[in-house]
């Protein structure tokens, strides 16, 4: 059986599906087919249901809840891997009176409008809203332009703004611990809904024994890792998975439900998500 599966080309991402795209594990009979994209391109295409497996953004899986349910292994969640709002120019920190004043016309560069990092960056600063939607990689050189004077970086570029001279203004994923002590839930690994109980099952396994291959033998997809990171120096790479590839990839558990569920929770009670009927979880 062949299912399509889409995530993205980062080192996170391609460390944890290595061993179960190229059968490095007993994939049970399936076979995937692989797309491979930005965040925001695929919580674009779950939006529009095309994709059997895919990963998203917690903020999108909120508007599809309803067609996909959360599988316990794949996600990032973590302390200290929140998205960073950054800056050329001089602001005073998290506190500067310009980033809370209503109707300020400060221009933001987001990564995708169904981002977890736009949701934190919504909770935080509900006055900042003159947003532009960009490609993440490309934000810092947008601010460097002075084509935006924020901007909301995520993935590998928290290890390389300050080497371009950016500052950052505020850890939202800081905040987000301070306000809720749990890890911060970034992104997940859903199924959809239509597909058989066993399947969902099989496929929840299947990337849980990817990722527990991958923890055992660390060097073994560095070929395909690094043929995906395209120029990114190979101790970036391994950051970027350090810091987003831990045990909640593994099994969310009952920390890591919680984390989602609060997410979710403040998320309904701000208004900024709609309210969800369904159990979110398989």
């Amino acid at each position: 059986m062949k299912l399509t599966l889409g995530f993205s080309p980062c080192p996170n991402d391609t460390f944890i599906f290595d061993a179960l795209i190229h059968h490095k594990i007993d994939t049970e009979g399936l076979t995937f087919e692989v797309s491979y994209d930005d965040v925001e391109t695929l919580n674009q295409k779950a939006l529009r249901g095309e994709l059997d497996i895919t990963k998203l953004s917690f903020h999108a899986f909120a508007y599809v809840a309803n067609q996909y349910a959360l599988l316990d292994a794949g996600s990032a969640l973590g302390f200290g891997v929140g998205p960073l709002l950054i800056s050329k120019n001089h602001f005073e920190g998290a506190a500067d009176p310009q980033l809370q004043a209503p109707n300020n016309t400060l221009k933001i560069g987001i990564p995708g409008k169904y981002t977890t990092a736009n949701f934190l960056l919504g909770i935080a600063y509900p006055h900042l809203q003159n947003k532009q939607e960009l490609v993440f990689s490309a934000i810092e050189s947008a601010l460097l332009n002075e084509e935006i004077d924020l901007g909301l970086i995520i993935h590998e570029n928290r290890f390389t703004y300050q080497d371009k001279g950016l500052t950052k203004i505020v850890d939202l994923g800081d905040y987000w611990e301070k306000l809720t002590g749990c890890a911060i839930p970034l992104g997940g690994i859903v199924i959809n809904r239509n597909l058989d109980r066993e399947i969902q099952l099989k496929v929840n396994r299947l990337i849980r024994k990817s990722v527990e291959f991958a923890f055992a033998h660390p060097k073994s997809g560095i070929d395909f890792i690094r043929q995906h990171a395209q120029a990114m120096e190979e101790s970036v790479m391994y950051k970027h998975i350090e810091l987003y590839v831990n045990k909640y990839s593994i099994n969310l558990g009952e920390e890591g439900r919680k984390a989602v569920d609060t997410l979710f929770k403040l998320a309904q009670e701000r208004g900024i998500i709609p309210a969800i009927q369904e159990n979110l979880y398989i």
